[in-house]
């Protein structure tokens, strides 16, 4: 399956790299691309795109408000928005990803970690540039306010996939570390995802660091 691309971002010189980039992969293609946010939302509906790369400071509307339109808690099957930036301050960070961003990059992140970005994305998994992980999960453990309830309580082998997500974990780590198949790590995000009504695994690390699960 080839993964279908959307690139927004006020810099021609920038769209061009990602462009160059994304088009070298066999498995990639860019679809479209914008030069501002409300460009961006209204190719993004039209085209559909499978990930949406975004910057934030764009003329018209700014990145995390263009996310937060096509890919918010409100929209039916939203296409996966990774933001890809110089700025990383955590206010934008944190609001990437509430708005349902599913990843955040640094632009200076390089194309290999690029390129894992998009294909995480893709494959509903989330991506954030290794040196603001920190920075975020210490953000998380700080919440305004705490998370909802559960909907169902996850099990005790399920809490274990959670935290292990949080701490940033793919499905092969978790595997590995449970001693379990890839399928049944896989099962278990399945069940977690329902009983939390998380949408990929940036809202399943949400809630385990605001209920304080990780403490």
């Amino acid at each position: 399956m080839t993964i279908r691309v959307l690139i927004a971002d006020d810099q021609e010189m920038v769209r061009t790299g990602f462009r160059m980039i994304v088009d070298s992969q066999p498995d990639m293609e860019v679809v479209g691309e914008a030069a501002d946010g409300a460009g961006a939302v209204a190719l993004a509906r039209r085209l559909r795109p499978d990930v949406c790369l975004f910057d934030i400071r764009m003329p018209k509307m700014d990145g995390l408000e263009a996310t937060r339109l096509v890919a918010g808690p409100d929209v039916a099957d939203p296409p996966r928005v990774v933001i890809v930036t110089t700025f990383d301050m955590d206010e934008y960070v944190y609001g990437a990803l509430r708005g349902g961003a599913v990843g955040f990059l640094l632009k200076d992140s390089g194309p290999a970690l690029l390129l894992e970005a998009v294909r995480a994305a893709a494959n509903g998994e989330a991506l954030v540039s290794p040196s603001i992980t920190v920075r975020l999960l210490e953000h998380l453990a700080r919440p305004p306010a705490a998370p909802a309830p559960p909907r169902e309580q996850p099990t005790e082998r399920e809490l274990e996939v959670i935290r292990l997500v949080a701490r940033g974990r793919t499905n092969e780590e978790i595997a590995g570390e449970l001693f379990v198949s890839l399928s049944t790590v896989k099962t278990h995000l399945g069940s977690v995802h329902r009983k939390l009504g998380a949408r990929n695994r940036v809202e399943v690390a949400a809630w385990a660091w605001e209920s304080g699960l990780m403490a």
